[in-house]
């Protein structure tokens, strides 16, 4: 995707002129806003995830948390505090670039922050239900709910959408 002038051969480019009757800056354009859309979608709810997780270590049951669901919390804290910085990167960047004729490289930069945080932020929600199962439940319980929420955010955002992509 990463390219250094907008490329009028690309196929996308030619069906977007073709179908939709657009120049490469209004592609551009709405590109910057669909991803703008969907990124309000996830960034409230990883805003209130990493709040949320930078008060457990001040309750008192927090230290009856084991080693190893103490690494845990960690590799989570980072995980949701590494996908909230990558899904608000877009926007900074677009303010700081604003009418700096940047559009691509915005666009561009931000579809990569974006895949990047929804994988962190899937890594966080997982630990997330790794901990909370194992607190409540125990260890036993903790791996099950890891394993099957693993699986169910790489088979939702992962598998399915490539394999659309495959067999369009």
């Amino acid at each position: 995707m990463a390219r250094d002038d907008y490329d009028e051969a690309a196929p996308d480019y030619q069906w977007d002129r073709r179908v939709r009757g657009e120049t490469g800056p209004e592609q551009l354009d709405r590109n910057l806003t669909g991803l703008l859309q969907e990124l309000r979608v996830v960034q409230t709810g990883v805003q209130l995830l990493t709040g949320f997780l930078l008060t457990l270590p001040f309750q008192t049951r927090f230290e009856s948390l084991s080693s190893a669901m103490r690494v845990v919390y960690l590799v989570v804290v980072v995980a949701s505090i590494s996908a909230t910085v990558l899904l608000t990167a877009p926007v900074a960047a677009h303010r700081l670039l604003f009418r700096r004729h940047r559009l691509e490289s915005v666009v561009v930069a931000a579809h990569y922050y974006a895949l990047t945080g929804l994988l962190l932020l899937g890594v966080a929600l997982t630990g997330v239900a790794v901990l909370i199962f194992d607190t409540v439940v125990g260890p036993v319980a903790g791996v099950i709910a890891g394993v099957g929420f693993a699986a169910l955010f790489t088979g939702l955002w992962v598998v399915y959408p490539w394999w659309q992509r495959r067999h369009r």
